[in-house]
Order: C-alpha cells, then structure tokens, then sequence
C-alpha cells in the first residue's frame, strides 16, 4: 500500500517525539536507544547485553509506554516451562449443556512487546520455545497454529557476568535476532543526572505517541528507502568477508571459525534503511552501513577457541573489516 506524502511526514514526525518520550526516563544511552527504535522499525528482535544496573529492563518499558502496544515481562528462570511463555489448554465446561472441553489458554507471549528479561537463565528447552515466534509470528501448541498480533517484537536482556547457572543462546538463535546491542556504562556527567534524576519525589511520566497502525506503516515504509546497487555490493563483500573461506583477510582467517550468512546482509540492508529513515533521509548512505555493522554482525561471527584464548572479540574482526574493504565511491 503505497502512503501519500503528507502520511510520510506525519509518521517522521513522531520518531524525535518518541525519542524524546524514552529520554524522559533514560539519561544518555542515545546510541543504544536508536538501535532499539531501528530495529523495531525494521520489524526485527533486539538481544541487549550489559552489566545490572544499567536500565536495560526500564528501557524496554520506557519504549513500550510511548507506544500505545501491549506489553508483557518474561522473567526467564531455571524452572521456566514453555508452556509458561506461550500457554496452555485448561478444562472448562459449558454451563448450559455440561460439556467439558479443552481452551488455548495465551501465555504472556501474545502481546506487541514482549521483554524477556534474562534469556540466558532458562534452559535451552524454553530459550527454543522463542524460535517459531520470532521467526514464523506465530505460535504452534498441540497440532493448532496461532498468529501473533503485528507488530510484534521480543526484546531479549542478559548480563554478560554471573555465568553460573546460565545457558548460552545457541548460534541458530542468536541469528533470529535482527541486532545485539551493546549496553555500555554511562559517563560520568549521565551518571550524576542519573542520581539527581532518581532519588528524589519526581516522576517522569510517559506519554504513548505511536500506535500499532504507525509502527507498521512505518516498517512498511523502510522497505521503500532507496539503496543503491553499490552499496549493496558492498554489503554483499563485508558480508562474505565474514567467511574464512571466502575472505582475503588474514585477521579473518587467523580468529574466525564460522562467518556471517545471507541473512546478516539482510538484516545490514533493512536496519540501514531504518536508521536513514530515523535521520530523516530516504536513501542509504555508506554511514549507515558502517553505523550498522557492529550489532548486525557481533552475534554472526563464530570465533575460534584460540580468539577466545587471546581475547578478541567480534566486534574487532568487523572493524578491521570495515577498514580493509573498500567503500564505494558514492553515495556518501
């Protein structure tokens, strides 16, 4: 459905104001709220990563008040049952006839945005239980599928310490979500706001300015930004860059066991076009991509146990990638 240009600009216009609703309870973390407002715009899934204490729980809630979408919190345990996250079927009985039959209860899983808070504390059992609905928006549950109301996103949260007692995604997940941000410890001029902002008898309060409608006009919309073959050539070249056997990268080759698949491409395009749609533009230019790479790739790179040995992380082999390949000549 093609959207006129006075609808266009009406939906660019809330993306600040929705910034702005989020920056009402978050102080700083900018880079990370962008991600998280990039990949919902790309109808993708979001992994965020990052030491306790660092508001990754109330951003996922500060993002799902100021937009009018239903709201669920997962909190993943040991003990976590699938049926806990998708449902159940309960007897019931029919007071008019005294027939007993059997109802789909829904889990918590049936709602818009879903925060499943500590994914890595639930067994691998559970942790799959995600894989159809992130994949298919769908929910399969004793031979009967059901659909998930769009738009529908999961935003995943796990502390890269306290690995006692985890259970690390496997890499065929890690691939179903779309970005794996990074959360990063404030500065210190945030972190005194943070303090000033917290500990006293004021109250942010949030306001929804974007409905279920705008969210899939506006993930409809990214699909129309403009990328120009070149880019996408280049996109095409870091990607399988990735690869030991495709790549001329000796840094590549010394520390990477399993590159990134065709669906890291996909995801670099889709989340480049959303991220100049959140600037403003309506094509991609080199910027996004090389903006985009880090959290596109980080969770697509197997790494060997001798890069784990000496530390290297992927984030590292995307950089050096991003400085050996050539970028294109245009556009920017």
């Amino acid at each position: 459905m093609e959207q006129t240009e006075q609808t266009i600009h009406t939906l660019l216009q809330k993306l600040p104001l929705l910034r702005t609703e989020i920056q009402k309870v978050i102080v700083g973390q900018s880079q990370t709220i962008d991600q998280l407002l990039i990949a919902f715009m790309a109808g993708g899934h979001c992994l965020l990563e990052g030491v306790p204490g660092l508001a990754k729980t109330l951003m996922v809630r500060s993002l799902a008040s100021a937009v009018d979408l239903s709201f669920q919190r997962i909190q993943f345990t040991p003990d976590l049952m699938p049926t806990d996250i998708i449902g159940t079927e309960i007897l019931e009985e029919d007071h008019a006839t005294g027939k007993r039959f059997f109802k789909f209860n829904k889990g918590p899983l049936f709602a818009h945005i879903v925060l499943a808070d500590e994914i890595n504390r639930t067994p691998p059992k559970t942790q799959s239980a995600l894989l159809e609905a992130m994949q298919e928006f769908s929910v399969t549950y004793a031979g009967q599928t059901f659909s998930l109301e769009r738009p529908f996103f999961i935003l995943a949260t796990q502390n890269p310490i306290e690995q006692a007692g985890t259970y690390p995604l496997p890499e065929a997940q890690l691939d179903r979500f779309l970005l794996y941000i990074k959360v990063a410890y404030p500065s210190e001029q945030e972190e005194f706001e943070v303090l000033s902002n917290t500990t006293g008898t004021k109250k942010a309060q949030i306001q929804p300015v974007i409905t279920a409608s705008d969210m899939l006009s506006l993930q409809e919309l990214v699909r129309q930004v403009s990328i120009s073959e070149d880019l996408i050539r280049y996109v095409t070249r870091l990607v399988r860059a990735t690869r030991p056997a495709d790549t001329t990268s000796a840094y590549v080759k010394e520390w990477v066991r399993w590159g990134a698949g065709p669906r890291a491409g996909q995801a670099l395009i889709l989340t480049s076009k959303a991220r100049a749609l959140l600037y403003n533009r309506y094509a991609v230019i080199t910027e996004d991509i090389q903006t985009m790479a880090l959290p596109v790739l980080r969770h697509r790179i197997l790494l060997n146990f001798k890069a784990e040995a000496e530390n290297i992380t992927a984030d590292q082999v995307t950089a050096d990638l991003l400085k050996t390949i050539e970028r294109p000549k245009s556009p920017l």
